[in-house]
């Protein structure tokens, strides 16, 4: 095989002939070459001289070793496994899986080693990979141990992974392909996703506003009750910054008009009045197309063979398709202030008793067929929607349920029906490794105690967000949906609406903190939402831990459960850590027993940083200007940077940005120093 370098520390191979549609084939975005530079030389992996190939009736499998002692990540958004190694992973769109599989709402064919490479297979296909499952004939032919006694008489105990000690063999099975691009990345676990994530085209930048913290709204809800909900909460001194609206703003919502329904008789009022209090309005809708929509018939000849829920499905691989869609979305939306879409049933559930979505043996115009179809579609509803706000100079921080191969640039958080709580943490640590965002959302709660933590969880995420399509009034005042709709609060829904409020707070004081994340991760590919391992791979009990995840550089988060209760193991890498809440410094390299109540959750200060925390602010507006108290933690060694700008246009593509270096001089005192002749939108209290 012969390798070519792409760009530094990236290298490809074509094998056979691939098809034409592929993930590359269809990227958005130029791979950022200059910062791959910055990340120095790299040697093409030794992997690289042993990958073999072959071609059958059944497709394309291509077979490459795999040592005892490698840990396997990636494959994209991941609810049930961290550590990959010794797992099948079926790479397959579907919004339900029953089981850890693979499949997911974003598998990504792409995953990280800590041999140190990374591989991707470029395709749209239904891809599996044997992650060391298998052993060669003849590798177990010196074994001669017999009559050992079973210590444990269980099937947890028969079928545990367990690391074997001898050399397995990666086997990578493309059904019904004559062909494939692989690609390989050099470097440990954290600069494998860097230059994964900058062959993408960088992480994305949100607007600031698009940090704060997001409300979607009762689905039953008309324009009136979407006003008052919004008075009431800059009443009650509720920080939020988006509002969302559900399926009911729409007349017919499966499929969807996208017309405004009779609920909303005056929606450019409404907008204006919203507007007017510091909200973002983000809309619910889907792609599948209602025969009553405006465009309906134009689209026809552009569109999939089979309906979903009555209606057309849009090619957005064919020009016209995407062309008819956005039009309409910019002239009727974009352009009227609507700050974003949540990209609901995009996801694929084909196994789903209701017409969910069409089939692997669907035609489009574009020439994918519908398996392709499944994997592409994600990705490119993001860039269609990407598209339109880039055109009005704007950002978006929007939502979407599928996604997929080099989406890192796009500005979409990822989301679910799904609703363990366990699952959606261990969400978090998986998707960093693809370029992927996941939102850790509150929708149903049990009870008090279990909105506490799950609201606790989406303070210290990538989107803190509350999804309430099914309850007209706030959850902080009553979880239970029947009393809910009721209009029946809880007899201590002051005591939740404080804890809320607070924590509402917390997040609005983290947003320059945050957002100076993204930066990172727009420029340097480096995730804001990341699992230990990527900085601390020498550590092998980090390597494992899947429910804890950097937050930024300098916070480290490990949330609790309902199940919990108010005790959960927390294991610290090697260092001094910080309590977040009290300060008390703890030595990293251990685990402790952390005792927290139902209104705390345990979050950790790396030693030797400056951590940036901002009054906070009800939203945030063109005028908002952060006054930021910075935190000293021990000895400081490193300087932390801030980045402002307008917080809203693409203008810092164009140099119009501040950097704003935070240090500690020879005396200890704080020392300030900023770059850039852009207007002042974090200002530093000393």
């Amino acid at each position: 095989m012969e390798w070519k370098a792409i760009a530094e520390g990236i290298w490809k191979v074509t094998i056979g002939v691939p098809e034409a549609h592929t993930p590359v084939a269809w990227r958005k975005f130029p791979v950022q070459e200059e910062a791959l530079k910055d990340m120095g030389t790299a040697k093409l992996p030794e992997v690289a001289g042993q990958i073999t190939s072959r071609q059958d009736k059944r497709g394309l499998q291509i077979m490459l070793p795999m040592d005892t002692q490698e840990d396997i990540y990636g494959f994209g958004l991941q609810f049930r496994s961290l550590n990959q190694a010794g797992r099948k992973r079926l790479l397959r769109v579907n919004s339900d899986p029953a089981a850890d599989t693979g499949e997911s709402h974003a598998p990504v064919p792409f995953y990280i080693s800590t041999a140190g490479y990374g591989l991707f297979a470029d395709t749209f296909r239904h891809a599996e990979f044997y992650m060391g499952t298998s052993l060669e004939k003849g590798r177990s032919s010196h074994r001669r141990e017999v009559n050992q006694a079973h210590e444990e008489f269980s099937e947890s105990a028969l079928y545990a992974l367990k690391r074997n000690a001898e050399r397995r063999t990666v086997i990578i099975d493309l059904k019904a392909v004559e062909g494939v691009d692989l690609y390989l990345f050099a470097g440990k676990v954290k600069e494998v996703v860097q230059r994964y994530n900058l062959f993408s085209g960088g992480g994305c930048l949100p607007p600031m506003w698009g940090l704060g913290v997001w409300y979607r709204s009762y689905g039953g809800s008309g324009q009136e009750a979407v006003q008052d909900m919004a008075r009431s909460f800059r009443e009650e001194r509720m920080p939020v910054d988006v509002l969302g609206l559900e399926p009911g703003w729409h007349s017919h919502s499966y499929s969807c008009t996208y017309q405004w329904s009779d609920l909303f008789p005056r929606p450019e009022e409404m907008i204006q009045d919203l507007e007017g209090q510091g909200y973002k309005l983000n809309l619910w809708e889907h792609l599948f197309v209602y025969p009553a929509a405006s465009f309906y018939q134009e689209l026809l000849p552009f569109s999939g063979e089979y309906e979903v829920w009555n209606g057309l499905v849009p090619d957005f691989g064919t020009p016209e398709a995407r062309e008819l869609f956005a039009d309409y979305h910019r002239e009727h939306f974009v352009r009227k202030k609507i700050a974003g879409f949540k990209l609901d049933e995009c996801d694929n559930s084909d196994m789903n008793a209701s017409n969910w979505s069409f089939p692997d043996t669907a035609r489009f115009p574009s020439g994918m067929d519908g398996e392709q179809m499944h994997a592409a579609i994600g990705g490119l509803y993001q860039g269609l929607v990407y598209d339109m706000f880039r055109g009005e100079d704007r950002r978006t921080y929007s939502q979407v349920r599928s996604s997929g191969a080099l989406a890192a640039p796009l500005p979409f958080v990822l989301y679910s029906d799904l609703y363990d709580h366990k699952q959606f943490i261990r969400g978090m640590v998986t998707s960093g490794f693809s370029g992927l965002l996941w939102a850790p959302e509150v929708r149903s709660c049990r009870n008090g105690r279990d909105l506490l933590r799950r609201m606790e969880t989406i303070m210290f995420s990538a989107h803190a967000i509350y999804n309430c399509w099914r309850i007209p009034n706030p959850p902080w005042k009553q979880v239970d949906i029947t009393k809910n709709l009721a209009g029946e609060f809880m007899e201590d829904t002051g005591y939740y609406t404080d804890v809320c409020r607070r924590y509402h707070e917390i997040r609005m004081s983290l947003l320059p903190y945050l957002y100076s994340a993204f930066v990172r991760y727009r420029r340097e590919g480096i995730p804001p939402v990341r699992a230990l391992v990527m900085d601390y791979e020498e550590d092998l009990q980090a390597r494992n831990v899947d429910d804890e995840y950097l937050l930024g550089d300098s916070l480290l988060v490990a949330p609790m459960t309902l199940e919990d209760g108010t005790e959960r193991r927390v294991y610290l890498p090697a260092g001094k850590w910080h309590d977040f809440w009290n300060g008390t410094v703890l030595e990293g390299g251990k685990s402790y027993e952390i005792t927290a109540d139902y209104d705390k959750i345990p979050v950790y200060v790396r030693d030797g940083c400056i951590l940036p925390l901002a009054e906070p602010v009800e939203y945030v507006s063109r005028d908002t200007v952060f006054q930021i108290h910075p935190r000293i933690y021990g000895d400081v060694r490193e300087e932390c940077t801030l980045y402002e700008d307008d917080f809203e246009t693409f203008a810092f593509e164009r140099g119009k940005f501040n950097r704003i270096s935070l240090g500690v001089d020879a005396e200890g005192k704080l020392r300030v120093e900023r770059s850039g002749g852009e207007r002042e939108r974090c200002r530093i209290v000393v």
